[in-house]
């Protein structure tokens, strides 16, 4: 009887200690997000917004990080109307709250071999639950309306006339947002026991870790040091050109946009997308140049290469070193058993998910714009559009080959390497 108490009160101190790991895990996840889309949105001159509005801002970011929806509404009168739509992740925000919380969710996991189903689906549900509650937090804060200026001249007169007063206001949908927001902690927890070595799995699990664990972190690892040298390009560029501000503004919220997209135009592939209007999004002016066109334009290297001759050698030269420190890093983790054209068709598969993934993330849609009676969108002072779309199969195949290619070089570099392989 006395085990059986001692057991029990064991049992419950477990419980209670995963609830506040689980609450811690998430309240710094969600400090970190929140964090840094405050900076990037105060470095990008957001933080005097009328009628106490910043917050709001920054909780709506927040939202759209998790992939949660954000709705754009407009009202400019009677007889005239505004129309919004903004879709886009902040994806610097993103990997804020994603490299903490999974940090948090493999922390009590450590130094074990194996860990039952259950238990690992216990200590998931712990933090799903306190999730949606961040959630709901957010999204109910993440809501406000702003009064658009007209300006001056005609279209400000016919405004007067007609007492057209555009409004444009946004809120979360809180449905959505908690539907898509734990579909991101699903992933993300599925992704932290993918890439960890010493995090357990679940025993009819084990036999995958040789092939998918070396080749999931070897694309965690590239994925990262994109970043990182994106960082530091960012930081050379506002050291010399000045615009530190708004270098800052794109590194605390768009900087893994760009250097992933970097990463598949370093490959070869293309985007096609436009900027039309007195408002962009955060990006260097060489890319703002090649998409600033009345149709859409295709991006890619040569057409970035139009414009400035570095991005030949910058781009691809960046992804044929990045990719090869990748593949030797997966050779390098992986049991030396395996075989080089084993290597390669790892790469090859982890590189296709990986482009997919960016493709499917770094698209961009805005669109701003005041009609009257229904007709079109008035004056270039109000209207605005960006769009980025990626030409999908073929970036998909490249990707393929590259891995191919990446993944068999380095395998034959790891061999002269002592590899330990996966424990």
């Amino acid at each position: 009887m006395g085990q059986q108490q001692t057991s029990d009160r064991g049992r419950a101190t477990r419980v209670s200690h995963g609830w506040g790991e689980a609450l811690v895990a998430v309240l710094a996840g969600l400090v970190a997000m929140v964090v840094t889309a405050a900076l990037g949105l105060w470095a990008a001159g957001t933080a005097d917004l009328p009628g106490g509005a910043f917050p709001r801002v920054v909780a709506a970011v927040v939202v759209m990080a998790v992939g949660g929806s954000v709705e754009l509404s407009g009202d400019a009168g009677l007889i005239a109307g505004t129309n919004a739509d903004l879709n886009v992740l902040p994806l610097s925000v993103t990997l804020a709250g994603a490299l903490v919380i999974a940090s948090g969710f493999l922390r009590p996991l450590r130094h074990r071999a194996v860990a039952g189903g259950r238990e690992l689906a216990g200590w998931a549900a712990r933090l799903a639950v306190l999730w949606v509650l961040a959630l709901i937090g957010l999204s109910v804060l993440a809501r406000h309306s702003f009064d658009i200026p007209l300006g001056q001249g005609t279209i400000a007169d016919i405004g007067d006339l007609l007492d057209a007063s555009p409004k444009i206001g946004f809120r979360a949908d809180i449905p959505i947002t908690l539907v898509f927001g734990l579909l991101w902690l699903v992933g993300l927890l599925f992704l932290a026991l993918l890439v960890s070595r010493k995090a357990p799995l679940p025993a009819r699990l084990v036999r995958f870790q040789e092939s998918v664990r070396p080749a999931a972190f070897a694309m965690v690892v590239l994925l990262l040091a994109y970043v990182v040298v994106g960082v530091v390009i960012a930081l050379v560029v506002a050291a010399t050109r000045g615009n530190a501000a708004e270098t800052f503004a794109v590194i605390l919220l768009g900087m893994p946009n760009l250097a992933w997209l970097g990463l598949t135009l370093g490959l070869g592939a293309s985007w096609e997308g436009r900027v039309d209007g007195p408002f962009g999004l955060p990006m260097p002016q060489v890319l703002d140049s090649v998409l600033r066109t009345p149709e859409d334009s295709t991006l890619n290297v040569s057409s970035l290469s139009d414009h400035d001759g570095r991005a030949w050698w910058l781009l691809v030269v960046i992804a044929a070193v990045l990719l090869l420190g990748a593949a030797f890093v997966m050779a390098v983790r992986s049991p030396a058993r395996m075989r080089p054209w084993q290597h390669a068709v790892h790469m090859a598969v982890a590189l296709t998910f990986t482009v997919l993934a960016i493709c499917l993330v770094a698209r961009i849609s805005a669109h701003l714009g005041l009609s009257l009676l229904g007709i079109g969108d008035l004056g270039s002072d109000l209207a605005g559009e960006v769009t980025l779309r990626p030409h999908l199969w073929p970036a998909l195949g490249l990707a393929v080959v590259w891995g191919l290619v990446t993944g068999f070089l380095g395998s034959l570099l790891a061999s002269r390497v002592r590899r330990r392989g996966e424990v």
